[in-house]
């Protein structure tokens, strides 16, 4: 089946978690992505746990699937001359070393830009290339605290609470992955590449400031941590049940006045305090206490079906192993099996691509170590085996 991505090559110079969930996603939608490690240790995710019966790091597998692997020693004087070899036969390169290391190599925009004018360089990094921290080394949780996440998240009586998937790493990526595909539709329309520079810092800033900055603007008040309340809206919240709890979310008028007659308290329909959201945030306590009365008296299930007869929205809140399990993700592939030359079939998330004409594929394995070298020298580059045997040799690839 073809692919909206078929054609577009990509070098993948990064590691981690924030390029290679970018190269990942790029992957899935049939891009060619190449993924450069160093000879000997590779790409750090290698290392972490949990470990595969065959002793490959599961989070590796996840991210690396639907790519090749090569080695490649940036370190070497051959190895950044095999670079730009590469850079010339490549759409996209990628990388998030901290600001500065690939131009010491002479591997930056400028010094790539001669090898293939049409080059989109994409560069992820904590702050970015331009300001005062751009030098800064960093990883997820400096960056959830920099970019103002880690202020507004937790409960109000709780020290500063990160989330809990690395989401700084894994925006990082996404909006990365979202430029590229704009700076691929440029390039189509005018024949130029360019250089892209995605700050993490930028990226949960964006996300974290659409809800409290407003509040922040207009009232001067430091935004305080919620819990699992919203900013906005009311009753919007976890509420406890006789047997476990339960997600309500109430935001429209309509939903609002279900909510009162399912509840039976139909009396405070025409409370002129409870008329809108932005009466009924200033009440948000009253409200919350009122829902949790009628919660803490009734099983998760009971609720569940009374609530979706009204249709509200609500939800269990589940185990990950639940979630591991839910027949609706089951329904859509999320999760698929790859079968690994090491480790024989793994289980990984599915590709959330749902696309008619090109879906995305996440059901390809991830390479061991320099698995593809032969493939990609030689037939990319056009390197005999004698070559690449001296080059495996010497350590540059």
């Amino acid at each position: 089946m073809a692919k909206a991505l078929d054609g577009v090559r990509v070098l993948d110079l990064s590691r981690m978690y924030g390029g290679p969930m970018c190269t990942m996603l790029l992957a899935e939608l049939g891009a060619e992505v190449i993924k450069v490690e160093m000879p000997q240790a590779g790409d750090g995710v290698r290392n972490l746990v949990p470990q595969t019966e065959g002793l490959e790091s599961y989070p590796f597998v996840i991210i690396t699937r639907v790519k090749l692997g090569i080695r490649l020693n940036l370190q070497s004087e051959g190895g950044r001359s095999i670079c730009k070899e590469l850079v010339g036969k490549c759409d996209v390169l990628i990388e998030n070393f901290t600001p500065g290391v690939m131009e010491a190599l002479g591997l930056g925009y400028e010094g790539l830009k001669p090898y293939n004018p049409a080059l989109i360089y994409a560069s992820i990094s904590g702050f970015g290339h331009t300001g005062p921290a751009r030098t800064q080394v960093a990883f997820d949780t400096i960056i959830q605290a920099m970019g103002g996440l880690i202020s507004v998240n937790g409960h109000p009586d709780s020290p500063p609470t990160k989330v809990a998937p690395a989401i700084a790493d894994f925006l990082g990526g996404i909006y990365s992955a979202v430029a590229i595909l704009a700076a691929l539709q440029y390039r189509a329309n005018t024949k130029q590449g360019q250089r892209i520079d995605i700050s993490m810092q930028d990226c949960i800033w964006a996300i974290t400031a659409i809800q409290y900055l407003p509040l922040y603007l207009t009232t001067g008040r430091e935004p305080q941590r919620l819990g699992n309340r919203m900013i906005e809206v009311t009753p919007f919240n976890i509420y406890p049940a006789k047997d476990g709890y339960i997600v309500i979310a109430i935001v429209t008028v309509g939903q609002w006045q279900r909510l009162l007659e399912v509840i039976g308290r139909e009396e405070l329909k025409d409370v002129p305090e409870y008329g809108s959201q932005v009466d009924r945030i200033e009440h948000i306590d009253e409200i919350d206490s009122m829902v949790k009365e009628w919660t803490t008296e009734r099983t998760v299930d009971e609720m569940i079906t009374q609530l979706r007869a009204a249709d509200l929205p609500c939800a269990p809140v589940p185990t990950f192993g639940q979630v591991a399990s839910d027949p609706q993700l089951a329904s859509r592939d999320m999760q698929v099996e790859v079968e690994q030359a090491i480790s024989g079939k793994l289980k990984v998330p599915g590709s959330v691509f749902k696309m008619s004409q090109t879906p995305g594929n996440a059901a390809q394995p991830a390479p061991f170590l320099g698995q593809h070298n032969a493939e990609v020298y030689s037939k990319l580059l056009g390197y005999d085996t004698g070559t690449i045997d001296t080059l495996q040799r010497d350590g540059v690839i």
